[in-house]
């Protein structure tokens, strides 16, 4: 006797078998550009916070920045 959805059941026998596949293939691509974003340079971002909160004149930030070796 068989119980439960028999052969090959699950997932796969409602035509849902590739949706973990892509799950996973969706997450880790989402985490590896996340990652990539936050890969930055402490220094610019440093100057750029600086420059936000208004302790530096844009003078002083397009020097500095200058000085960094940055665009």
């Amino acid at each position: 006797m068989m119980w439960g959805w028999g052969s090959g059941g699950g997932w796969g026998m409602w035509g849902f078998g590739w949706l973990i596949p892509l799950l996973v293939v969706v997450v880790v691509v989402y985490c590896l550009t996340r990652m990539g974003r936050r890969q930055g340079d402490p220094a610019l971002d440093i100057l750029r916070e600086r420059y936000a909160r208004g302790e530096l004149s844009k003078q002083d930030f397009d020097r500095m920045k200058q000085e960094l070796g940055r665009r």
